[in-house]
């Protein structure tokens, strides 16, 4: 049994939903449901570790670099959130703008430092530069300063469809990459010369990682904790997730539009008089890793936005991310509160939040959830 995490920029399927009903929905092709993980050589595997490990500090710095108005919830959240329980670097979430970040599908949060603060008290650059997907994977600020870093010697990661921003800012040209499935055959047209790779969740060409899905953001900061500080310190960070693995397998096949998918969604979005806002409850020291993909996933169900609520403002999460409220407790009705699952772990967390949209929305929607996170539920192997 194992688990992959993947997510998907929100969004994405207003276009697909607008497109028209009739026949082109029903020849969507159907999802290779037997398609499974081959295996990664154990030579690629260790030549991957020796090219991420840290070679300018002992303790390395990283970025994680967002634009204010529209940053993936978990890909801006995770990296933070593994990287610091971690405790085997120093992690600054950052914006292009001075103000909080608002996330999507949800969640605000305020970063660490803008990045012309950053720039000014780290003129050397980052170790490790963590690129979320944006809503704008052409931002110039972001451009510009991704290209900076790589040229003072940073090893930049595109988690998901940052992956597209990467390109964009010509750090991927005539590279080996991937990125979510959703977004592959854009990244590709507007950039020809990559070679994509396929069944992997996580892809290394020089100093430029890219990954699958937004939640492939947990194995590929495993990975990243394992170059950095060794094999039993990710193995406790894998066990605080509650993960058992976290290598390259993937299975590229098994991930993409179905004629169930494609209904589903947009059988959902046509119910507009069926959507719910639904609340989740900010507490002080709450993981942000498991607030992050349950308020993810919530947010995707074409059924539910999700905000959050507090009695007293903005909350400090476990690792120091600073959540900021959407409203107060006293307006969210109970019946429309979700749970964090507080005494789980994060991947436990994920799995029992999948099996609550089933409870209220139906195994159709859950599904529709579990392919835009690029996830395999417990019980599958891809």
């Amino acid at each position: 049994m194992s688990r992959s995490y993947v997510l998907w920029g929100a969004g994405a399927f207003v276009a697909l939903c607008l497109a028209g009903f009739g026949g082109w929905v029903l020849s969507l092709p159907r999802s290779n449901a037997s398609a499974e993980a081959p295996p990664v050589p154990q030579q690629e595997a260790d030549a991957m570790l020796a090219s991420l490990k840290p070679d300018r500090r002992g303790r390395p710095l990283v970025a994680v670099i967002g634009i204010n108005d529209a940053t993936e919830t978990t890909d801006y959240l995770t990296p933070t959130g593994i990287l610091r329980r971690a405790d085997v670097a120093d992690v600054m979430m950052l914006a292009t703008d001075p103000g909080p970040v608002r996330l999507y599908p949800a969640l605000v949060v305020e970063p660490d430092a803008t990045i012309a603060a950053f720039d000014a008290a780290h003129p050397e650059g980052a170790d490790y530069v963590i690129v979320p997907a944006m809503s704008r994977d052409d931002d110039p600020a972001v451009i510009a300063w991704l290209r900076n870093q790589a040229q003072k010697g940073a090893r930049i990661i595109g988690i998901c469809a940052g992956a597209k921003v990467v390109a964009a800012a010509d750090l991927l040209d005539g590279k080996r990459a991937t990125t979510h499935w959703y977004y592959l055959d854009e990244m590709l047209e507007r950039s020809p010369t990559i070679r994509y790779v396929a069944d992997r969740r996580m892809v290394l060409d020089g100093r430029v990682a890219t990954t699958t899905g937004i939640s492939a953001s947990m194995p590929m900061m495993l990975t990243l904790i394992e170059a950095i500080a060794g094999r039993s310190r990710a193995e406790a960070a894998a066990h605080d997730l509650g993960l058992e693995r976290w290598d390259a397998r993937h299975a590229s096949g098994a991930f993409r539009l179905t004629r169930s998918f494609a209904t589903t969604v947009l059988a959902n979005r046509m119910a507009f008089w069926n959507r719910e806002e639904l609340g989740i409850r900010l507490e002080p020291g709450m993981d942000e890793v498991s607030l992050a993909l349950i308020a993810d996933a919530w947010s995707r169900t074409y059924r539910s936005n999700v905000t959050t609520f507090a009695a007293a403002g903005a909350i400090d999460s476990r690792n120091g991310v600073r959540i900021i409220p959407g409203r107060s407790d006293a307006t969210m009705p109970e019946d429309f509160r979700v749970s964090t699952f507080a005494e789980r772990k994060p991947a436990d967390a994920l799995d029992l939040a999948l099996d609550a949209i089933t409870a209220r929305y139906g195994a159709r929607t859950t599904d529709v959830v579990a392919m835009q996170l690029e996830y395999t539920r417990p019980g599958t192997d891809k």
